[in-house]
């Protein structure tokens, strides 16, 4: 597809002499404001038992994008947030005026219209202009067509266009909203305060991810922005507050796929006296209600795969999972010598240093995850691995953590979280040998977090949802880009 920038510099010429002649007759193409009496839905709503060629005295303001023009303009369709609504403008009987802005008219303007409400003979409701107002003269006309195009660079640096021209693409966001409405009122059902903590912190923490870097001029320091806002909001939890979630933006200094875009959105939530066997069933119960809220069901079809999310999901060990697809217990390895050479016996990569649970990690990641189709949650993960979670209570080479799985991607991520302060600091300590020793994405000591911990957290489980991830699935979108209204691009 051309660039948007580029398109039909001879019809803007056209637009441009059309708006030189609006403000010579006095007229703003571009006005303050206008107040719609009445959308799409509304008139549909309210006329649904109106007869076919049945006028009415009903006059009501709409105000759309001109979308299509027939019969020299006799029919036009805007189209408004909700939908479609046809004009209609009798070249006999207009006045003057209105039919010297019909001329004025283009197709992509934003126009308003006072005029009655009837419905014609063949059915469809309409609006008969008395008056029309020009709201935005477009200079730029639209594409001819937008499905199928190969090009979708556009389609993402120009987001607008996209949903002007395909009204699905409307309904995603509009869907990802009510799903984030949806979860927001549940987690406050259950007591939790809605909060906000820092973008820019000084030390990275709460994730093992690769750091954004920025720099603040009046204290003359670095600061990373947001890998993830788990220490600040477990914290609040040490403050006193019930429970609390945010719908954080968080920012990954990492690669880009179809499921990967660096600046993305994280659902973290934190409640005491819970633990990761309850985030299990919030989670489930979280799923369950954002997609009824935007599917009305919970059997739908996904990548070309039938879910049904009524059903229980699966719960089961990485271990478990291990053994299931790769033939090996890795319970049953008792040094990170025979892990690693296990590893490298099933074909899976791993570094020289590995330790046992980056072993088992690594296994299961290239063994197991692309089978986990149905909703399955991913139980009792290697301590190595996870610096901030509290140690299984039966197998202290583990850690109570789960990772949910639907089609097999990760949606998120559970803990019963590490509350032992004196714990807490040895896992840190840990993690900065790491990054000594090259770890990039290895946690730092956070003292101010150790201390928190110091004054007591109550038992508390925590969750992070990876929302982005969460709305692909109940959308049925396959790529990152399309469920994020301006994704991440490369400069032009």
């Amino acid at each position: 597809m051309e660039n948007i920038e580029n398109l039909g510099h001879e019809q803007r010429q056209v637009r441009l002499n059309k708006l030189k002649t609006l403000e010579e007759k006095g007229i703003n193409p571009y006005p303050h404001t206008f107040k719609p009496t009445a959308t799409s839905f509304s008139l549909a709503q309210k006329y649904a038992d109106l007869a076919p060629d049945t006028q009415t005295e009903d006059v009501v303001l709409v105000a759309g994008r001109v979308r299509a023009v027939r019969n020299s303009g006799m029919f036009m369709d805007i189209y408004d947030a909700t939908g479609k609504v046809q004009i209609y403008t009798s070249k006999e009987h207009s006045e003057a005026k209105v039919l010297e802005m019909l001329d004025m008219v283009d197709i992509g303007d934003i126009i308003g219209i006072k005029g009655t409400v009837r419905r014609t003979k063949r059915g469809e409701l309409s609006v008969n202009t008395q008056e029309i107002t020009m709201l935005a003269k477009a200079l730029l006309p639209l594409p001819e067509k937008f499905h199928g195009l190969t090009d979708t660079d556009t389609k993402y640096r120009h987001r607008e266009v996209d949903m002007i021209m395909n009204p699905e693409t409307i309904q995603t966001f509009i869907k990802r909203s009510k799903i984030y409405e949806t979860i927001r009122q549940l987690l406050i059902s259950k007591g939790c305060l809605e909060v906000e903590t820092p973008i820019l912190q000084a030390i990275k923490g709460g994730a093992t991810a690769k750091p954004f870097i920025t720099h603040h001029n009046t204290l003359d320091m670095d600061l990373f922005l947001r890998v993830a806002p788990e220490l600040f909001l477990k914290r609040l939890i040490v403050g006193g507050l019930p429970g609390v979630f945010e719908f954080a933006k968080n920012f990954r200094n990492e690669g880009m796929d179809t499921t990967h875009n660096p600046e993305f959105t994280g659902l973290e939530m934190y409640l005491p006296y819970t633990d990761y066997n309850d985030m299990a069933d919030l989670f489930e119960e979280i799923v369950r209600k954002a997609c009824e809220a935007v599917n009305g069901t919970l059997q739908i079809e996904y990548d070309g795969k039938k879910f049904d999310l009524a059903k229980p999901f699966a719960r089961v060990t990485m271990n478990d999972m291990i053994k299931k697809y790769a033939g090996v217990d890795f319970l049953a390895i008792e040094s990170d010598e025979e892990a690693r050479a296990t590893a490298q016996k099933l074909n899976v990569e791993v570094d020289d240093n590995a330790d046992w649970g980056h072993c088992m990690a690594a296994v299961f990641e290239a063994k197991c995850e692309e089978h986990l189709i149905q909703p399955t949650i991913v139980m009792d993960h290697p301590k190595s691995m996870n610096p901030l979670c509290k140690t299984h209570r039966v197998e202290p080479r583990l850690v109570e953590q789960f990772e949910p799985y639907i089609n097999g991607k990760e949606m998120g991520n559970a803990y019963t979280e590490l509350t032992n302060p004196l714990d807490q600091y040895e896992r840190f300590e840990a993690q900065v040998k790491a990054r000594e020793a090259g770890d990039e994405e290895a946690d730092m000591m956070d003292e101010d977090f150790v201390e928190a911990l110091e004054h007591g957290l109550p038992p508390t489980g925590g969750m992070g949802i990876g929302m982005d991830r969460l709305v692909m699935f109940l959308t049925g979108n396959t790529s990152i880009r399309d469920v994020i209204a301006f994704p991440t691009m490369r400069k032009k």
